[in-house]
């Protein structure tokens, strides 16, 4: 459905104060790692990873361009502008310990609203096991704009980047992919016919799996787990944020390599496929092109794959060739097509 914030009672902002809406809102944070040695309420965090690496990644939300607040519920974006900074630390084989909020408002959302977009947050520092450690606030008259910061921690020997694959490595995601492009376009639909006709109730035609992975997505911390347990190091990680065919671009460039996908290979869920055909979509375009999956995306040796291959959790869909050869997909007719990026950009669409 569209949500729309109706509130019994609305305290403003300006009543708190920067110093106290900040106090206000993080009063409730007990911090669960013991690298995090101080958090939120003095000039700065300390943190001690103790001869572990530090893993640092920040994500830039901003309101119109990564999320429209006309569908997208306040405690699900808490939730999600915590974990999308969670899955790039994934993606370098790493665990994140600590996170840092900062945000612009306008004089639209209330004390209240906040209250509802930090219980997001926080309920997924608590289950991401991370701790909130600092952050910001400021006066915004763009909108709402969310900044993240992500800190983690990884041995020496086990980060991962994405410039490492190498000739002949097993090309693998987790999950299962294109969702959370159909679950936009589903809200954007129902969007434009209430603007058009406010008094039309939306139909979102039972569609929660698709709507649930773009509102509510989760970072894949199993997957790292999995590498763990099975004695597994890929050679290449990413997560897939920006759509499946970007990302393979970007390990295949920063690798110097070419790879082969087979269509046939890629996994779509029988929710996301039926979703595709009611926009008269090609399910395997979604899988490609679709941003906002957080799956990661990997290569691994061959040698790995008794492995993993009868793990429900990753799915091999090709390999990596030489540079030479360029980036190809296999169709399931047997055509070969080169790879194109044509999936989010923040700073296009």
């Amino acid at each position: 459905m569209v949500y729309f914030y109706i509130m019994s009672q609305r305290t403003e902002v300006s009543s708190y104060g920067e110093f106290g809406l900040i106090h206000h809102l993080t009063k409730n944070i007990e911090l669960q790692n013991a690298s995090s040695i101080l958090g939120v309420g003095d000039d700065a965090a300390l943190i001690d990873h103790f001869g572990k690496q530090t893993v640092v990644t920040t994500d830039l939300l901003i309101e119109g361009v990564h999320f429209d607040l006309s569908y997208t519920p306040l405690k699900h974006l808490g939730y999600k502008s915590i974990v999308v900074n969670l899955s790039d630390v994934y993606a370098m084989n790493a665990t994140p310990t600590q996170v840092t909020l900062s945000i612009g408002i306008s004089n639209r959302l209330s004390v209240e609203a906040l209250e509802d977009f930090y219980e997001g947050a926080l309920a997924a520092c608590t289950r991401y096991g991370v701790d909130l450690v600092g952050g910001d606030t400021s006066s915004s008259q763009k909108g709402f704009i969310i900044s993240v910061t992500a800190l983690g921690e990884v041995a020496p020997d086990k980060a991962v980047k994405r410039s490492t694959a190498g000739k002949g490595d097993l090309l693998c995601c987790s999950g299962d992919l294109g969702a959370a492009y159909l679950g936009l376009l589903f809200l954007e639909r129902e969007k434009k016919i209430f603007l058009e006709h406010p008094g039309v109730q939306p139909d979102l035609e039972n569609e929660s799996y698709v709507i649930g992975r773009l509102l509510k997505p989760e970072a894949r911390h199993d997957i790292i787990t999995f590498f763990e347990q099975a004695d597994i190091l890929p050679t290449s990680l990413m997560d897939i944020s920006d759509g499946l065919s970007s990302e393979i671009l970007h390990i295949c460039e920063k690798s110097g390599m070419g790879c082969l996908l087979y269509e046939e290979k890629l996994p779509i869920a029988e929710d996301t496929r039926q979703a595709a055909y009611k926009f008269q979509i090609d399910p395997t375009a979604c899988a490609l092109s679709g941003g906002e999956d957080y799956e990661l995306l990997f290569t691994v040796r061959q040698e790995d794959y008794d492995k993993m291959k009868d793990s429900a959790l990753v799915h091999i869909i090709g390999h990596i060739t030489e540079a030479a050869s360029g980036a190809h997909i296999i169709t399931k007719g047997g055509q070969s097509h080169p790879i194109t990026a044509q999936g989010w950009n923040a700073l296009r669409n």
